[in-house]
């Protein structure tokens, strides 16, 4: 039986559920938001999309086949860079070569950036979060604009937060904020806010 009061978020960070269930909760509150692995032990699905919310969508679409829910939602984000033409874009995450290895992935930023003059080292962190229910599908999206420095600073954070300078905090890096100062300009926040507006 297809559950229409539960929203399966495609991922397995506990508190990037609460991020997105303190925002979209406002426009849906008769649902309940559930981490995918709270449901059971799924397979990744093949993030094979051309762009960010291609991605998401894949993840979204299982999730809704993988637990039966009408409603399911997921993200998919990373840090596009200027003077590298939008790189790492939607290979950030593994774009050393190895998922999740955030050093390696720091390391060839700032080598990829070593001759960049620090005028030209304008990024942005982009998110795509795509809304399932049923056939229907939204999408929000959002930008959290900013420079890349030199030497990482903070212990904050993850990815590439430490190398990361907001252009809303320009004394601060990403790794540098508490939590609830960073959700307050992430790019994700900015994408739920713009598909909590289709929602209302």
């Amino acid at each position: 039986m297809v559950d229409k009061n539960t929203v399966v978020v495609a991922t397995g960070n506990a508190h990037k559920v609460v991020e997105i269930e303190a925002i979209l909760s406002r426009v849906l509150p008769d649902v309940r938001f559930v981490a995918l692995g709270e449901l059971g032990d799924f397979p990744d699905p093949v993030e094979d999309g051309e762009d960010f919310a291609a991605n998401a969508l894949i993840k979204a679409r299982a999730a809704q086949e993988q637990t039966g829910c009408y409603l399911a939602v997921a993200d998919d984000s990373g840090l596009c860079v200027d003077a590298l033409d939008g790189a790492p874009g939607i290979y950030s995450a593994r774009w050393a070569g190895e998922h999740g290895n955030d050093e390696a992935n720091n390391e060839k930023l700032l080598a990829e950036l070593t001759d960049v003059a620090d005028a030209d080292r304008g990024a942005h962190f982009h998110s795509s979060v795509v809304f399932v229910r049923g056939d229907e599908v939204l999408v929000g999206n959002g930008d959290c604009p900013g420079t890349i420095g030199r030497v990482p600073r903070g212990n904050n954070g993850f990815g590439y937060d430490p190398l990361f300078w907001p252009d809303e905090t320009p004394s601060r890096t990403m790794a540098e904020l508490a939590l609830d100062e960073k959700n307050r300009i992430s790019h994700r926040f900015h994408a739920l806010e713009d598909l909590a507006s289709q929602l209302a």
